[in-house]
């Protein structure tokens, strides 16, 4: 008994710890934003500024993922959408494809946080998993709507009729509950001047010498006295009162004073937020492990994971939707909700399957943030701020839509699972997952799209054309192979760099001095076993193969661990022992 009291007090001074550190967590993610808005914030406002490019749609979709990226914020972005739309710069119907851009953008977060549980393969399998679903819905529902879109107008005509339907009147500001708890800090650390970025995507010319660190937190309007002298025979005077800015209170933060480049001080945000954001992860999972033991955690695993009694079982998903969406409203950003959320699932608490529906009620939930934030925007700037607003809000009703109801569309949930177990196999992966789908993929297709329509369909229809083979083939392959030519149903007449990453991953191994992958997860070490293992049932193998990926939290049972080339057997009854090797 002296023990368990000993254990429970225990426990209980843990849980402000883990108040602590979330609260870390939180202010390292809106420090970095900060720091990335100081090193590509005037980059992100000159490639808003080329209103040309952003009538194209396919430009503007990258032009919206590029910004995100940038500045690392998605309310960033849109509130210069909203200022390009009510000064007359932009249309919304050209506004919409760079929303569908700022929400992919915005899912980067995600997988880097997932990338800070890189150390334990099961954990990083399983967070990179989870992270990367909000990145595949938006994909997805990017390939589907975009065309759409371009083709009827249906979300900005939605928007339009929902915005003259009601007599819609300036309201409060949205409110902020978390920046309340967390400006305090933030506020200590770094400040912005946001308009810097909106000036120069406006064309203001002035903006692109003004540094974005703030300097002068007050400011007003004094009124000066002018006097004119005006000789016409006699002496004539005449005074002007011309209203003047003059600085009043100066900001109080770590760079006020300091005569450092924007770039200079954004570089020093970066290394010192992503250190932060990265010892707040490891000690957050450590204390959720040492927090979720045994029974408690089967009891928090059981209530988030099972499905409400028959016939009911399918309104689990849509509450978790609802929970979701107001836990985003709550915390006024979807970033630091799902940020939040991807070291619970890659400790197992939450199952892929249930982290899906949270994600998407988080899409909805900072649309509902940015209805809010329209409605304080001014009278003049208010139809068309609510009017964008609308617009993010439909592509995510419609995206879940697409891929959410029947079970067969969620599609997401395999593509995500499927980058968790490369990303275990090669972690090196997670890496090149960003490049290649923040960056190299939309500065091609944004260099593509600026040399014109001819171009881009010379180029992208074949690579499109080529992708679409190789997925409907992959598909035959594994459920029909009998239908596909001899030399289809598989792929080993190519050579093997082309059909395996084992070749590139030998290559970064060398190149950078990494120890191998711990497993033997490479393809040479896969075909025996899959030999072996092609006469398991279906069922087991299905269940078996969840199991692995989610959601069983490490304390729950053995890890197999065990060293490449090493054989093990293992008698039923015995799994959870650590064993040696026979």
């Amino acid at each position: 008994f002296p023990n368990r009291v000993r254990e429970f007090f225990i426990n209980c001074s843990k849980i402000p710890l883990l108040l602590l550190l979330l609260f870390f967590f939180v202010c390292s993610l809106d420090t970095l934003s900060s720091a990335f808005q100081l090193a590509g914030g005037k980059v992100a406002g000159d490639i808003f500024k080329d209103n040309a490019v952003l009538s194209n749609p396919v430009a503007g979709l990258v032009v919206g993922i590029l910004v995100t990226v940038l500045v690392q914020s998605s309310s960033t972005s849109t509130s210069i959408i909203v200022s390009l739309v009510s000064s007359g710069l932009l249309e919304v119907r050209s506004a919409v494809p760079i929303i569908m851009g700022t929400n992919i953008g915005t899912s980067v977060t995600n997988t880097i946080v997932a990338m800070m549980q890189a150390g334990e393969r099961n954990d990083f399998k399983r967070a990179f998993a989870g992270a990367t679903i909000h990145d595949c819905f938006n994909w997805l529902s990017v390939l589907v709507l975009l065309p759409m879109e371009v083709a009827t107008g249906l979300m900005t005509h939605l928007a339009h009729i929902v915005v003259t339907s009601f007599n819609i009147q300036t309201g409060e500001d949205a409110p902020e509950l978390l920046k309340v708890i967390t400006e305090p800090v933030t506020k200590l650390i770094i400040q912005l001047d946001r308009q810097v970025i909106t000036g120069i995507a406006m064309g203001d010319e002035r903006m692109r010498n003004r540094s974005l660190v703030k300097k002068w937190c007050h400011t007003g309007l004094v009124t000066v006295q002018t006097l004119n002298t005006i000789n016409e025979g006699d002496i004539t005077w005449t005074t002007q009162n011309l209203p003047s800015e003059v600085n009043i209170q100066k900001c109080r933060h770590l760079f006020a004073d300091a005569h450092l480049s924007d770039l200079t001080v954004g570089l020093i945000l970066l290394a010192g937020s992503l250190a932060l954001l990265c010892t707040c992860l490891v000690l957050l999972v450590k204390l959720l492990n040492s927090l979720l033991q045994g029974q408690v955690a089967k009891v928090i695993q059981k209530v988030i994971n099972t499905d409400l009694p028959y016939p009911f079982g399918w309104l689990a998903g849509y509450l978790a939707m609802f929970v979701g969406a107001g836990m985003t409203v709550v915390v006024q950003s979807s970033s630091v909700f799902t940020s939040a959320l991807t070291p619970l699932i890659g400790i197992g608490v939450i199952s892929l399957e249930r982290a899906y529906p949270l994600t998407l009620g988080s899409n909805i939930g900072t649309t509902t943030t940015a209805l809010l934030a329209a409605l304080a925007s001014p009278g003049d700037k208010l139809a068309a701020a609510i009017q964008i607003a609308l617009c993010h809000f439909f592509f995510n009703i419609l995206g879940i839509l697409l891929w959410y109801p029947i079970p067969v569309t969620r599609v997401p949930i395999r593509m995500a699972r499927a980058l968790g177990e490369r990303t275990a196999k090669y972690r090196w992966f997670a890496v090149l997952y960003l490049l290649i789908c923040f960056l190299l993929l939309p500065s091609l297709v944004l260099g593509l799209s600026l040399a014109g329509w001819r171009v881009m369909v010379g180029v992208g229809a074949p690579f499109v054309g080529v992708t679409v083979f190789i997925a409907l083939v992959n598909l035959m392959q594994a459920h029909s192979p009998g239908h596909l030519p001899a030399r289809l149903q598989s792929w080993d007449f190519l050579p093997r760099w082309m059909r395996s990453l084992k070749p590139l991953d030998r290559v970064i191994t060398k190149a950078t001095g990494c120890c191998s992958t711990g497993q033997a997860t490479g393809d040479d070490q896969a075909a025996p076993m899959n030999a072996v293992t092609a006469h398991v049932d279906p069922k087991i193998a299905s269940a078996q193969r969840k199991a692995d990926l989610a959601y069983d939290h490490p304390v729950f049972e053995f890890l197999d661990e065990t060293k490449p080339g090493v054989p093990v057997f293992k008698l039923k009854g015995l799994e959870r022992c650590n064993s040696t090797p026979l």
